[in-house]
């Protein structure tokens, strides 16, 4: 039995980043994947979800990129947060845009 999984490009870039600095090909797969289903809730609403911050401690969230909440706290004129190897939320708790490495994301409720 053959298992197949088909992805898009933006899915397989990740998987490379984060195979690449993890060093283990299945996260990567894993951890893009994930990182699909949490763009599709960022996108539609309010996403709960838990990252590993750059100091090593874990951060349970509530974001979202969905335009009639964000807007208004979206300038425009930035680089995308991609280009960066990152996904970036718009923090409902605090009210500002923050952002992740895609390899730090834990969980997506």
């Amino acid at each position: 039995m053959i298992n197949a999984i088909v992805i898009n490009n933006a899915t397989a870039n990740r998987a490379t980043v984060i195979a690449t600095r993890t060093q283990s090909s299945e996260m990567g797969i894993m951890k893009a994947m994930l990182i699909d289903t949490l763009k599709v809730k960022l996108a539609n609403g309010v996403a709960h979800f838990i990252f590993k911050k750059k100091d090593g401690t874990y951060r349970e969230a509530w974001g979202t990129t969905q335009s009639d909440i964000a807007n208004a706290k979206t300038n425009g004129r930035g680089v995308s947060r991609e280009a960066f190897k990152t996904t970036a939320y718009f923090d409902v708790e605090i009210g500002e845009w923050r952002s992740f490495r895609w390899e730090n994301l834990v969980q997506v409720f």
